[in-house]
């Protein structure tokens, strides 16, 4: 096995192999677009056909440098789990691109058998602050319609009914027109609910190069023709994912978050979905002083199953600047929690 640079000619299967949005090529491509240095690794195998080696698994990073100082973070978001092959690689990439450390949260859930306590030990890991939420909600999408409404709580499904009866419509609509109205409605709701959001020229990016790819798609609910509620939705290797929403206070009573809900799971079944990932979630009870408890209460309302990632873990590759790097990053988080935020 070898690992080394994928080449833009071996895109497609790199894209097969990742599972994960933030792992797809096109991710890369928008975040090269916000100014990140990218760099995608392939572990090849040896290969009988025509081409010398295969491609067996995709990572993909980002490059971040750091205010005031010649030194960068490396960040793997949502990759596979590591091992000492990669970890190796990870360490030699680190010392190249000056790194402090590479934080990796993979997408692995905790109920895997295969990872046990000591792993981390015997690939020199360790926890670290994260950037992505360690849980989400999941909705699986081969269920019938019939079991999807009876696994809903009785107040979700009164509330659907009554959006459906008050005629709210939902639409994909991937126009200029309405992305705009998107960007309009995201700013009225994050000035609404307090938190931080990623800048307008952030979202066009992303939207410029994943909407054409076929990954991103905007959904917007309507009510007597006037758009409440938007959402961008993600499609890639048969799962679903919400990553973004916006809405307006307007018309609260007709429930458009509900019709929204529902017809994006019926999206998902017409693009061959399996799965809905909900995107994140504060985790087991949280407490209803979390500016995210609202949210929580309504995703567990569809009866979604909530999922626990194993979490985020830190590599260190400069074990004399990373006390300071932590120190400095828990007080950004604390400024950051004032006003919440997203978790990328």
């Amino acid at each position: 096995m070898i690992i080394r640079q994928v080449l833009l000619k071996e895109k497609s299967r790199f894209n097969a192999l990742v599972n994960h949005p933030l792992q797809s090529w096109e991710w890369g491509k928008f975040r090269e677009r916000t100014g990140c240095k990218v760099i995608r690794l392939g572990l090849f195998e040896p290969s009988t056909g025509s081409e010398q080696t295969k491609l067996k698994a995709g990572y993909q990073l980002t490059i971040h440098p750091l205010p005031k100082i010649p030194y960068n973070i490396i960040y793997f978001p949502k990759g596979p789990m590591p091992n000492k092959i990669i970890i190796n690689a990870l360490i030699k990439l680190g010392q190249a691109e000056k790194a402090i450390l590479v934080k990796m949260e993979p997408n692995v859930v905790v109920d895997d058998k295969k990872i046990t306590p000591d792993i981390w030990k015997e690939l020199n890991l360790q926890a670290g602050q994260p950037l992505f939420t360690k849980y989400t909600f999941q909705i699986d999408l081969s269920k019938s319609d019939e079991e999807l409404l009876a696994a809903m709580k009785s107040k979700t499904r009164y509330n659907l009914r009554l959006s459906q009866k008050h005629g709210v419509r939902v639409v994909e609509d991937n126009s200029s027109k309405a992305f705009e109205t998107y960007l309009k409605l995201m700013k009225e709701t994050t000035k609404r609910q307090k938190f931080y959001a990623h800048t307008p020229d952030y979202h066009h990016k992303m939207w410029q190069i994943l909407q054409p790819a076929g990954i991103a798609h905007l959904l917007v609910a309507k009510y007597k023709n006037k758009p409440l509620v938007t959402w961008i939705l993600f499609t890639f290797n048969k799962v679903l994912y919400y990553p973004y929403g916006a809405s307006t206070r307007k018309c609260q009573n007709v429930m458009p978050s509900y019709a929204m809900m529902w017809e994006a799971i019926q999206f998902g079944k017409k693009h061959n979905c399996e799965l809905f990932d909900l995107w994140g979630t504060p985790g087991h009870n949280p407490s209803p002083k979390d500016p995210w408890y609202g949210f929580h209460r309504f995703k567990e309302g569809f009866g979604a199953k909530l999922v626990e990632f194993i979490g985020t873990y830190d590599l260190i590759i400069d074990h004399r600047f990373y006390p300071l790097y932590n120190l400095a990053n828990n007080l950004r988080w604390k400024f950051l929690r004032l006003k919440t935020h997203l978790p990328f």
